[in-house]
């Protein structure tokens, strides 16, 4: 799944390929997605696209008064290409661009598994405040509202395990499967610990891991391990330097010891017994 550093890494490639450029036509070939895709997307036909946004994994699209919200879901990408180049199987909607110069650039939504979704908003005063989808989200890994003691108090009488409590996204948004196990794995914590349990300075710990972990994904140009790649093709690499996830059976970098995997949640959890606590 796109998690925030794929998701950001398209972002950026939006704005870089389009944005200021005018939203000629919106061709929907497959509403079906995790929701239908509504008619009101072709809203924003005719009008300049002002801005790109990323809020948590997702992608806002704004144009005059209004706004697209994008969800990669499991297998969504997007990618800028030529209007001639031919359409694959998953490419559910194409928004047709041109620049100023004349210039057509089609921006594509590719979902194999269609668990994405496209959501068309009225930006007016307070929109993100009204939107449902936005309500349960914490905050972003890079902002000031994200801080060591505000993290720590969101741990404070959690049962759950603290890997639990980073993919859910309210302590602090973004944090996936592969980067919640790296985080976990820097600040020396097992990830089957209640998130009740940390003490302050583990919290502190795991505060600017989880800062640095999506840092060096984004710059590494996100993790591809299914479907993922930028909107100009090119594949992230993140995962070719992991220090635990995806290396069962392997030395620990750090300790030397045997590098394991249990799955916690229905999802693959990779750690280092001999480093985590």
């Amino acid at each position: 799944m796109p998690e925030l550093p794929e998701v950001e890494i398209t972002a950026r490639g939006v704005g870089q390929h389009l944005l200021g450029q005018v939203l000629e036509r919106t061709t929907v070939r497959e509403r079906r997605l995790r929701w239908p895709v509504p008619a009101e997307v072709a809203r924003c036909d005719g009008l300049p696209l002002n801005a790109v946004q990323r809020r948590s994994k997702y992608l806002i699209l704004h144009f005059e008064q209004q706004a697209l919200i994008i969800h990669l879901g499991m297998s969504g990408s997007l990618k800028v290409v030529d209007p001639t180049v031919p359409l694959e199987k998953h490419d559910h909607i194409e928004w047709l661009f041109r620049a100023g110069d004349g210039r057509q650039r089609a921006l594509r939504y590719n979902d194999p598994r269609r668990f994405g979704s496209v959501d068309h908003v009225l930006t007016t005063e307070g929109w993100e405040a009204q939107c449902a989808r936005f309500a349960a989200l914490g905050p972003e890994p890079f902002s000031g509202a994200f801080t060591p003691e505000g993290f720590f108090k969101a741990t404070r009488g959690k049962r759950v395990s603290i890997k639990a409590l980073l993919l859910a996204g309210h302590a602090v948004v973004g944090v996936g499967n592969i980067y919640a196990c790296e985080a976990l794995f820097r600040s020396s914590i097992r990830p089957g610990r209640a998130a009740g349990r940390l003490s302050r300075a583990d919290c502190s710990r795991l505060h600017q891991a989880v800062v640095a972990v999506l840092g060096e994904a984004i710059e590494r140009g996100g993790s591809t391990l299914r479907n993922f790649s930028a909107v100009n093709g090119e594949l992230g690499h993140f995962q070719t330097h992991c220090d635990v996830y995806g290396r069962e059976g392997e030395p620990c970098k750090r300790c030397g010891g045997i590098v394991k995997r249990r799955v916690m949640n229905q999802r693959s959890t990779f750690y280092c017994p001999g480093c985590q606590a």
